[in-house]
């Protein structure tokens, strides 16, 4: 089967590594869809590093395999046209400059000299290209490795904490061309610790803590149902009209009723209907940084780094 077949498609399927007498990663399964930005999420050494570099066969799964498009990353043939990676940013010479040490990767991939200068000007980079990279900012290093990746015009692209070292306008400026390169069927996979990061950008999510997977599926379902927020002067009259019109609703301790419904227009007839004031309604919010550590919290146990040594612990002892 070819990489093609499946359209660049990644399918992650019981992946299970363990150092020595710790689990980094456990019985991990997930897809990642082409045309789609999928953010891999979870805290701080739960795993996400060390499934990355199983997938592109730079470390040896216990168990379980990582295919890429169907093939897993060894048998693809000139990987680089097929699947991008930056997984680190201080993955260059510092003694290159920006363009010399994207040439040598270019050479070493067969893509044409021009395509480096059209990656520095992607990235946003040009003015640096000439300076050594072992002086670049995090954000230029992001941005570098960001090119590396892009060098191949590969269908697939895995990104290791791509936001790191960016400013407000770097964040702004990765969002927009990971969402470019989605529009254009390929398949993109950013991994990240920090849900907000990501919020404005993913259009799916894979969540794990401990090496375990926690939950799968598009970003809007860790918003939930839709709900409403409403303050009116006897709450519990309202709770029981909208219980007559078929709508739940539960008080809150600060006066104000969450109502099981995103509908505001149907709230606002049924508290007319019942003569009762609305001193506030609107769409409830949800806290998707709570969500995200509700799903996480207390799983982070056993962790280890991607090179086998176990991480320290809030109360560990040397």
């Amino acid at each position: 089967m070819t990489t093609g077949a499946l359209g660049g498609r990644i399918d992650v399927q019981h992946l299970t590594k363990r150092f020595g007498g710790f689990t980094a990663v456990d019985d991990l399964s997930f897809s990642v869809e082409p045309g789609r930005i999928t953010g891999f999420l979870g805290p701080n050494g739960a795993g996400k590093t060390t499934t990355l570099r199983m997938l592109l066969g730079l470390v040896r799964p216990t168990a379980g395999v990582g295919t890429i498009g169907g093939q897993r990353y060894h048998d693809i043939p000139r990987p680089m046209s097929v699947v991008g990676s930056a997984l680190e940013a201080t993955n260059f010479h510092p003694g290159r400059t920006g363009r010399n040490h994207l040439r040598v990767l270019a050479d070493t991939a067969g893509v044409g000299a021009n395509r480096v200068d059209e990656m520095l000007e992607l990235v946003g980079i040009p003015a640096a290209a000439k300076k050594r990279a072992g002086g670049y900012s995090m954000g230029m290093r992001q941005r570098l490795g960001l090119a590396a990746a892009m060098l191949g015009d590969p269908q697939v692209l895995i990104l290791d904490e791509p936001a790191n070292g960016l400013d407000p306008e770097g964040i702004r400026w990765l969002r927009g061309f990971l969402r470019h390169l989605s529009t254009e069927g390929k398949t993109v996979l950013i991994s990240s610790h920090m849900l907000q990061e990501v919020e404005q950008t993913v259009d799916d999510v894979v969540i794990i803590a401990n090496g375990r997977l926690v939950k799968q599926g598009p970003m809007a379902a860790l918003h939930g149902g839709a709900q409403a927020v409403v303050r009116t002067s006897d709450a519990g009259s309202l709770v029981g009209a909208l219980r007559v019109a078929d709508v739940l609703s539960t008080p809150q301790e600060d006066g104000s009723i969450l109502v099981d419904s995103g509908d505001l227009r149907l709230v606002g007839e049924v508290a007319l209907r019942a003569g009762l004031p609305i001193y506030e309604l609107r769409t409830a919010t949800t806290d998707l940084e709570a969500t995200f550590f509700a799903l996480t919290e207390g799983t982070n146990r056993n962790l280890v780094d991607s090179t086998g040594r176990p991480l320290a612990q809030e109360g560990a002892h040397a």
